[in-house]
Order: C-alpha cells, then sequence, then structure tokens
C-alpha cells in the first residue's frame, strides 16, 4: 500500500466495506416500549398560558379545561 501525503495510510477498503455493511445491517438496541396510552384517561399537568388565553377559554363558566383540551387536541390533528 502506498502512504498518503503527512504519513498516514489510507484505509483498508475492504475494512471499510464490511464497517459499512456492519452499520447497515446490526438492529439497533430497542429500549422499552412505550406505555400504551389510555383513552379517556387525564393526566394533572401544570402549564403556564397567557393571562388572556387564560380569561377567554373561562368567560364562558365551567368547562374551560375541557375547551382548552379540545383547542389543543384540534391543533395536533387528534
Amino acid at each position: 500500500m502506498s502512504r498518503v501525503p503527512g504519513g498516514r495510510r489510507p484505509t483498508d477498503p475492504f475494512k471499510a466495506a464490511e464497517a459499512a455493511f456492519k452499520k447497515a445491517t446490526t438492529k439497533p438496541i430497542e429500549g422499552p416500549a412505550p406505555a400504551p396510552s389510555i383513552p379517556g384517561v387525564k393526566e394533572s399537568v401544570t402549564l403556564r398560558i397567557d393571562q388572556d388565553v387564560l380569561e377567554f377559554f373561562q368567560q364562558d363558566g365551567p368547562g374551560w379545561q375541557d375547551r382548552i383540551n379540545a383547542a389543543l387536541r384540534k391543533v395536533a390533528g387528534k
């Protein structure tokens, strides 16, 4: 094998091809399966939103949290 300028040897083409093949065919390590979502279950969270946005959803009285949830679902495409 001839040397390249700078004194380094070029990569062995066989080893390079073998490494590329191994990388392309090796199955990635899988983590734990995500927990299944249960339809209709609500989760309590803390959310900071602007006061005027909160007032908009609260102006029609009780059910404002459901209205915020419905608006978020619509934006999320659900």
